[in-house]
This record gives structure tokens, C-alpha cells and sequence, in this order.
């Protein structure tokens, strides 16, 4: 019998992780064999007697066996499961994200070593308040002794942070997309009457210095207010004061942070989905509707049916927010949309003015909006056991 090298203690480990450092310690770029009968299974860093391991996956895209071939190498195994079971040293990542509030302070979680910074004096900067403003980001890192995997984490880590962010902070929180557009845009000259048609892609790049420290850098003599969470979130908005932070944002981070790896990834899912329905508003009212009810579906309980779900988790996590028939009518459009039968007076080219149709639509976005970041937020603080 064909020996499996795949530990049951790695069960919880990040499945993309693992086919990194398979790549890096094993080799690349990997082979099928027979691909239509075995469309699973796959050969690094190649198929035949140059096979190291085979690789069987599930068809739920698990890593569900490893097996040795026949030009084995004992000693790049043992690099594999040194990267596994790697649990330190802990530096500290960094990259750039964005807020829709200008960043001129910054903010340190003193037990969470998340830290808020703004952009260097010479970043590029938008002259408008209603933006998306550069700002800092340094997060927990473990590092590697190969760059790939240290830079994976890196990207990882800033990626599940701000979607974190745009969760706990007033606004939106964001990155710039992993794949840009190409799009028509007009160029507003600062100062000037000018406009410039022109063919542009979406970019951003900024010298922020280290993506890896050894340390924290020096949070700088201005921080970010703090406010009570309660009058926080009841009324920051775009008043020109800049971002600011619930007292709690250290506490929450460490809720997050505190998760269950069950738990992280069904928060992480909701985050996505959150942070799709910030960018598709602008193109579709109906996806970005759509995608935050698939938010709380993804931290929902799964024993009920799909409408109850939703629900009873808002009922749960957001009660009293919202009433029952609000809910109902939320659900109610998810599934025209999802299912093809609706779609939204916005996105019809229909909505030309005030006419109840699109301001029911509208309302029931808006109330939807809260209700989620409400929900997801308090689910936050008490996730259910796994």
C-alpha cells in the first residue's frame, strides 16, 4: 500500500498555502497524466520516473492524499513540513490600502499588532474628499526562509485585514484589485477647467519602503480619534473630519484573530462578499444587492432552509434592526435575482426620478447595508462554537 505523506493534523491548513510550498520546496510546473481519466490528480514537478509526489485532489479542491514517486527527494519533504508546522518568527507585513475617508493619523492595536498609517508625505494623493485615500497597513507575519512563501502570507494577510477593516470601520476599506481594468475615463486637472478623454488602467503605486519589518514602524506624533463604538457607528460620515475608529477596533481584531480556522474562513467569505458588493454598485444595484445577502448566508447556520437562514441570523445578530416583512422583501429579491426571474430598477435604465418602485429598491439597499455590517459585526464577537 502506496504510503499517504499527508498528515490529518494539516486538515486545517490553508489549502492554497499547501500547494505553495509544494511548488516551492517540490518544484514546478507540475503535469497531469492521463488528464481525462484522472482529471485529479497531478505530478510534481513533473509526471513520470522525474514524479518527487503525486497529488490527488478532492472535488471539493482538497489536497486529500500525497504519495511519493519514484524520484522521492526524503530532504525537500522535510523542507515541506518545516514550512507547515512553521511557527515563527513573527515579523510584520505591510501594503497599501484605501479608505473612503481621508487617512492623516494613525492607529496601533496594542494586543492585536495591527497598525493604521498614513501614506508617505509624497504618495499620490486624490484632491477630493469622496475618494479612495492611500493609507498603511502593517499586520502579524510569519515569515519563511523562501521569499514566495513569505510574500504569499504577506499578500494574504493584507488582503483578510482591510476586508476586515471595511467590516469594522465607518465608510469603505479596500485594496486595488488583483486584476486591473483597462477602461475610458475622464482626467480631472487639478486647478485647470480641462477635460481629458483618455484610455487609463486602474493603478496604484506609492514608496511605502519595507513590505517586511522586523518591527511596528513609529505610528508618527497625530493618531486617528477614537470614538465610543455605539456613537461611532451611529454617526461618522463624510463631514471632511477624516477616518476615525471605534474604541473597540483592538478588541475586535483580536476577535477575529481569536477565530477558529472554521470560523476564519466562513468570516473571510462573508468579507469577500461584503467587499464585492462595495464594487459592483456602481455597475449592477442587483449584484451588489445580491452579494450582501450571500455575506450572511456565508456565516448563516446551514441545518435550515436558505430564507430561513437569512432570517434568523439577522434576527439573531442585527435584532430589532429591521422588521420581519423588511426581511422577507430582502429575500424575496435576492432570489429574483439569483434565480433570473428580477432584477432591479436601476439596472433597467428605468430610474429617471422619484417614483416608489426604485425608492423601495433603494431603501431596502440602504436598510440591507446596515442590517449586514450590524450582523456580520456582532457575529464577530460571538461566533458559534465549532
Amino acid at each position: 500500500m502506496t504510503a499517504n505523506l499527508l498528515r490529518s493534523s494539516w486538515n486545517d491548513f490553508d489549502p492554497a498555502e499547501l500547494r505553495l510550498i509544494l511548488l516551492e520546496c517540490i518544484g514546478k510546473p507540475g503535469q497531469y497524466l492521463g488528464r481525462e481519466r484522472n482529471p485529479n490528480t497531478f505530478y510534481l514537478p513533473l509526471a513520470g520516473l522525474s514524479c518527487q509526489v503525486k497529488l490527488t485532489f478532492s472535488d471539493n479542491k482538497q489536497i486529500v492524499a500525497i504519495e511519493p514517486g519514484p524520484a522521492f527527494d526524503a530532504a525537500k519533504w522535510e523542507q515541506v513540513e518545516k514550512e507547515i508546522q512553521r511557527a515563527g518568527p513573527c515579523k510584520v507585513g505591510r501594503d497599501c490600502s484605501f479608505s473612503s475617508f481621508r487617512v492623516t493619523g494613525s492607529w496601533r492595536g496594542e494586543r492585536s499588532g495591527l497598525q493604521i498609517l498614513p501614506a508617505p508625505p509624497d504618495a499620490p494623493r486624490a484632491p477630493y474628499e469622496s475618494a479612495e485615500h492611500p493609507f498603511i497597513l502593517e499586520y502579524p507575519l510569519i515569515v519563511s526562509d523562501q521569499w514566495p512563501i513569505t510574500n504569499f502570507r504577506r499578500m494574504q494577510g493584507h488582503r483578510q485585514f482591510t476586508s476586515l477593516l471595511n467590516v469594522l470601520l465607518a465608510g469603505g476599506t479596500t485594496t486595488q484589485p488583483r486584476r486591473p481594468r483597462h477602461l475610458w475615463a475622464v482626467v480631472h486637472e487639478h486647478g485647470t477647467v480641462v477635460q481629458e478623454i483618455k484610455w487609463v488602467q486602474e493603478f496604484y503605486f506609492a514608496l511605502i519602503g519595507d513590505l517586511v519589518r522586523d518591527d511596528l514602524s513609529h505610528p508618527g506624533s497625530e493618531s486617528l480619534e477614537e470614538l465610543d463604538p455605539d456613537t461611532y457607528y451611529a454617526t461618522v460620515g463624510h463631514d471632511g473630519r477624516g477616518l476615525r475608529v471605534p474604541a473597540d477596533l483592538d478588541d475586535s481584531v483580536c476577535c477575529y484573530l481569536r477565530l477558529s480556522n472554521v470560523n476564519r474562513e466562513r468570516f473571510c467569505r462573508a468579507g469577500f462578499w461584503m467587499d464585492m458588493a462595495s464594487r459592483q454598485w456602481t455597475l449592477s444595484f442587483s449584484a451588489s444587492f445580491a452579494s450582501l445577502v450571500i455575506a450572511v448566508e456565508a456565516l448563516a447556520e446551514r441545518p435550515s432552509q436558505a430564507a430561513e437562514r437569512f432570517r434568523n441570523f439577522i434576527e439573531r445578530y442585527a435584532p430589532g434592526a429591521s422588521l420581519e416583512h423588511r426581511r422577507r422583501e430582502m429575500y424575496a429579491m435576492r432570489s429574483n435575482i439569483l434565480h433570473g426571474t428580477g432584477i432591479m430598477e436601476m439596472d433597467q435604465g428605468t430610474d429617471f426620478g422619484w417614483a416608489p418602485p426604485e425608492q423601495n429598491e433603494k431603501d431596502l439597499m440602504n436598510e440591507l447595508w446596515g442590517l449586514a455590517r450590524v450582523a456580520v459585526r456582532n457575529w464577530l464577537k460571538n461566533p458559534p462554537p465549532t
